[in-house]
């Protein structure tokens, strides 16, 4: 019996590292401004686009909201909006405003350009095209920021996912449209 016990008692082991079930029952609450960043007079746009920019090139003098959405539920219930904002110094940050999305192990705020499906048919589409990681998710609640790197020119993709990166499968997700 207790050749048996040591086993059974590894694989328990792996198991809750591997699934964190506890983690369903703890919320972790987030509340982030929106970043401010300094003006600057005649910010060329980054990504060299009228989408990701004011016109002339020109960064607005405030946060300007490009594009937007509502977030949908996959394999979690998810709510809260997703935006794009461009910030006064013509940096652009992701916000998540009012989120609502279950705890869960290795999850990740993905920018897709993959489309955003209702169902069980879209839990998994966000890896098959191009993403980027902007970071682990902060909070599962709350108001929060993920800065866009410099490299990436936000119309290139046209939506946004909470990506369980253990399991490969998205938490919710939000189709961006112009604002």
């Amino acid at each position: 019996m207790a050749v048996l016990a040591l086993p059974a008692a590894l694989l328990l082991g792996l198991g809750l590292y591997w699934f964190q079930p506890w983690k369903l029952w703890q919320d972790a609450t987030v509340h982030e401004s929106l970043p401010a960043a300094a003006p600057s007079a005649a910010a060329p746009s980054p990504t060299g686009s009228p989408a990701a920019g004011a016109a002339q090139g020109t960064a607005p003098a405030t946060p300007q909201t490009l594009a937007q959405g509502a977030l949908i539920s996959h394999e979690h219930a998810t709510t809260g909006t997703a935006k794009l904002i461009r910030l006064p110094d013509g940096s652009h940050t992701l916000r998540l405003e009012n989120l609502d999305t279950s705890n869960g192990p290795d999850l990740r705020v993905w920018l897709t350009d993959a489309p955003v499906k209702e169902g069980t048919v879209g839990w998994r589409v966000f890896d098959d095209g191009k993403y980027v990681s902007l970071g682990k998710l902060k909070g599962n609640k709350g108001d929060q920021n993920y800065a866009i790197p410099a490299d990436v020119n936000p119309s290139d993709y046209g939506s946004i996912s909470i990506w369980c990166d253990r399991f490969d499968v998205s938490f919710g997700a939000a189709a961006l449209t112009t604002a």
